[in-house]
């Protein structure tokens, strides 16, 4: 596994925040963008690989996300006599075909300076097409353009981001979140949540090629400050629970590990694939109709261990909603913990480094820890009372050196609110 950088920390005023990558996207490109919009990263409290089986989620949207300043291209005009020189901002325009061109820019290089850029026609977009981060984006406005009655322009993107890549918070998601609401806004399609979650799914599936589920979408789309979303994958039924952990005396960590992942790559398709095996070899069409109770001696031992930790999952989830709904926020803990367990154990998509931080966070005092995201590296999470904080941030940076690794990035985030516009 590889290392990568962390995000910077976020801003805490989206307002100035928007204010000032307006200023960026000027300079970078001459003109005012038309907007800019938001969409949060998400920390899943409990319901890991249910998604795609049909099954039950609680994330929640978090106060660190991807923000972007969008400007449809607009008629170019008279095209310049020859030799003249075109004008501020109108070079691109001149190009041909140039209203089908979409340039991408991010704030966030991969060298930790400049811009990291991209650029394509809308028309010649295929999967592969478009390499890193630009085919996030870039899935969206395929996926749009192949939708009936809908032409989608090119189009001028600057991009700033506080979620931490690789980390198992979501954060092409809160990429693609942010780009589809901001056209859905501009080209004034009139998508609803569930529906924009669908097709951002597609450009993940479809064009990214990372066979995710509904959930990360959802979350960073219907998401509300101060509560948790409880999300049935196979209807997109949501309800908003409440997770008041402040008035509760506790907080949620994010235990980054810096270990990157890649749901493009092979062992989160593997999974899948096995669920969908076990699945059909029990008679069902997803796992979500297999009762948590079913004989599994018919399957291999391999596939039986990844059904049984999505059966258990469910009912884990379905738990935490109860408890929470009576207002036993510290109860969950436990719940958490055998969440990580069959995660570890049954999924095996844990590493050494999330095993590592999970446990010295319950030996320093955290009422429940478990990994959060899709695994094979990312992040963990830690349930502490407050006054617990501080003595678990440095007993896992402890635990880390001891073992010769570098000490995760530990943050505290909150619930927060849903993707929108903010300039």
């Amino acid at each position: 596994m590889t290392r990568r950088q962390t995000a910077p920390p976020p801003a805490h005023d989206d307002a100035v925040r928007a204010e000032q990558l307006a200023r960026r996207f000027a300079e970078v490109y001459g003109h005012a963008p038309d907007g800019v919009w938001r969409a949060p990263g998400r920390v899943n409290l409990i319901g890991e690989h249910t998604d795609y089986n049909d099954g039950f989620v609680l994330p929640f949207a978090i106060d660190r996300s991807a923000m972007v300043a969008v400007r449809l291209r607009r008629d170019p005009g008279p095209a310049p006599e020859h030799g003249q020189e075109p004008g501020p901002g109108h070079g691109e325009e001149r190009e041909p075909a140039g209203h089908d061109v979409v340039d991408l820019a991010s704030t966030w290089a991969p060298d930790g300076s400049g811009l990291s850029r991209a650029r394509f026609r809308i028309p010649e977009l295929r999967p592969g097409t478009v390499p890193g981060w630009g085919a996030y984006p870039a899935g969206v406005v395929h996926v749009l353009a192949g939708l009936d009655g809908v032409r989608v322009p090119g189009f001028e993107l600057l991009l700033d981001s506080t979620v931490p890549v690789g980390a198992g918070l979501s954060s092409s998601h809160a990429v693609e979140v942010a780009t589809v609401v901001a056209l859905d806004d501009l080209l004034g399609l009139g998508l609803d949540r569930p529906a924009m979650a669908r097709l951002t799914q597609r450009a993940e599936n479809e064009f990214v090629g990372a066979p995710t589920g509904i959930m990360d979408q959802s979350a960073s789309l219907r998401g509300r400050a101060g509560a948790a979303l409880f999300l049935d994958c196979r209807t997109q039924a949501a309800e908003l629970v409440p997770l008041p952990v402040a008035e509760h005396g506790l907080t949620v960590l994010v235990l980054d590990t810096g270990v990157a992942h890649s749901h493009a790559d092979g062992g989160y398709a593997a999974r899948r694939a096995a669920c969908e095996r076990g699945a059909a070899a029990l008679g069902a069409a997803s796992l979500r109709d297999v009762p948590e109770q079913a004989e599994l001696t018919a399957l291999d031992e391999q596939t039986a261990r990844r059904v049984r930790h999505v059966l258990g999952e469910n009912r884990r989830v379905l738990e935490t909603v109860e408890r929470l709904r009576a207002g036993d926020v510290r109860g969950i803990g436990e719940l958490l913990v055998a969440s990580h367990a069959s995660l570890r154990d049954d999924y095996e998509v844990s590493c050494p480094e999330l095993d590592l931080a999970v446990d010295t966070a319950l030996a320093a005092g955290a009422l429940g820890a478990r990994m959060t995201g899709g695994g094979f590296g990312g992040s963990a999470i830690a349930l502490v009372p407050e006054e617990r904080a501080d003595r678990v941030r440095s007993a896992v940076a402890e635990a880390f050196a001891e073992a010769g690794r570098r000490a995760p990035d530990v943050f505290a985030v909150v619930p927060g609110e849903g993707a929108g516009r903010v300039r």
